[in-house]
């Protein structure tokens, strides 16, 4: 099934979109799976509201930055905010109980347009139920699901049930267009709205507070903010530390922590051979960026930042035992978002049993000194910033056009 798309000229240069008289509200659908796509959904939403203060009434699911922004959410985003298949098993029957709902009250509010973001294991079979029962409704999908990592076939069944898709990685555009998937456009990372702090910001006054000694080396360690994440990494990264501490003595190591995670961080490093500093603010995490010499970094948008910031890194990633069984699936040569947005492996990467403290130790030595190993990290990561870029407006302003196009069109399919 093919819809009418407005699309004769590219959405993400229309930014002239009038939508509804002035009498008349816009509604809107959003919906966001998990804590990540709740931060994207209140910067879009904001976006929307700039334009049309007032006007716009929103329905969906989210959490706290979209309720501020004036969405009520049919239930709290922590029942469905789960990652990895050990994680959703247990909690199928609910998960499933809030597809069935949130489809209904998205076809119940008959919304000019539909936004589900990011999350598709959660919000892409709630956009089947939707085009199934209500076809005249644009669905717009927020965050590419990675089709062209694996599972490609996605992208051509994607074409019947999303009308456009709002890409965060400039590559993706063309891949859709590969695959046969639905229009899609980059509308940039909302970490390009941060580069100025994640480039800029001045290290100097948390080098004061923690007492840094610029004669040492100063390490990075990034292992993650899920729980899960935090509890599969802090062993061998810190047994990784230990030796090479071994072999160049004291290390300052810096631990930027989300609140959520901090305890289960102070836990672990009680079994640390080294001793770490450990920030939570997040001016002082881009000032501990751009203290480090190098990091040692979970998988994930950090790598982004981290890149951004022109930081060397080793990145590690281990997951659940069922969870890792389609890793062989697959097709990209990097799970690196920075290695994937440059074009070529820049920062190493070691996953799962790879992920030894030996190998990260050897990995991330070089790039404690001046040596081939570290110049060839900071050549590739000089070029990062220009490849993110996005022509006019931010990425939150892009993705409303984008919005605001669609809505506009299914108001006008609604009245024929």
């Amino acid at each position: 099934m093919t819809r009418a798309r407005p699309q004769d000229q590219p959405a993400s240069t229309r930014r002239d979109v009038q939508v509804a008289p002035a009498s008349q509200d816009v509604r809107l659908f959003l919906i966001a799976g998990e804590h990540s796509g709740d931060a994207l959904g209140g910067k879009l939403m904001e976006a929307i509201n700039r334009r049309l203060p007032g006007r716009v009434r929103y329905l969906g699911v989210g959490g706290e930055a979209m309720a501020k922004q004036g969405l009520v959410s049919q239930f709290p985003i922590e029942e469905v905010a789960v990652m990895g298949l050990a994680s959703i098993l247990p909690r199928l029957p609910l998960i499933l109980r809030r597809v069935y709902g949130t489809a209904s009250a998205a076809v119940a509010g008959q919304p000019d347009a539909v936004v589900i973001i990011d999350s598709p294991e959660f919000t892409h079979p709630i956009a089947k139920r939707i085009r199934r029962r209500a076809p005249h409704i644009p669905i717009l999908n927020y965050v590419s699901p990675q089709v062209w990592a694996w599972r490609p076939g996605r992208a051509q069944r994607m074409r019947w049930y999303i009308d456009h898709t709002l890409a965060l990685l400039p590559f993706e555009p063309e891949k859709y267009a590969q695959l046969g998937g639905p229009q899609c456009s980059y509308v940039g990372h909302p970490l390009i709205e941060r580069m100025e702090t994640i480039r800029g910001i001045d290290p100097a006054p948390l080098a004061k507070r923690l007492g840094i000694d610029p004669m040492r080396p100063v390490i990075l360690i990034l292992p993650g903010s899920r729980r899960s994440e935090v509890s599969r990494l802090m062993k061998p990264f810190g047994s990784a530390m230990g030796r090479i501490s071994k072999q160049l003595g004291p290390l300052q190591i810096l631990i930027p922590a989300v609140s959520t995670a901090r305890e289960l961080i102070e836990g672990e490093l009680k079994s640390w051979p080294v001793g770490a500093h450990i920030v939570e603010d997040e001016d002082d995490k881009y000032r501990a960026f751009n203290l480090a010499h190098a990091a040692l970094t979970a998988s994930g948008t950090v790598t982004l930042e981290l890149a951004l910031a022109g930081t060397p890194a080793v990145v590690a990633y281990r997951v659940d035992a069922v969870t890792s069984l389609v890793r062989f699936l697959i097709k990209v040569p990097s799970i690196v978002l920075a290695n994937l947005v440059l074009g070529e492996n820049v920062y190493p990467e070691f996953i799962q049993e790879r992920a030894s403290p030996e190998n990260l130790a050897a990995a991330l030595l070089p790039l404690l000194a001046d040596t081939a190993e570290r110049r060839t990290q900071l050549a590739g990561l000089a070029r990062i910033a220009e490849r993110m870029q996005v022509e006019g407006g931010s990425p939150s302003d892009t993705a409303a056009t984008i919005v605001l196009a669609h809505a506009e069109h299914g108001r006008d399919g609604a009245g024929a």
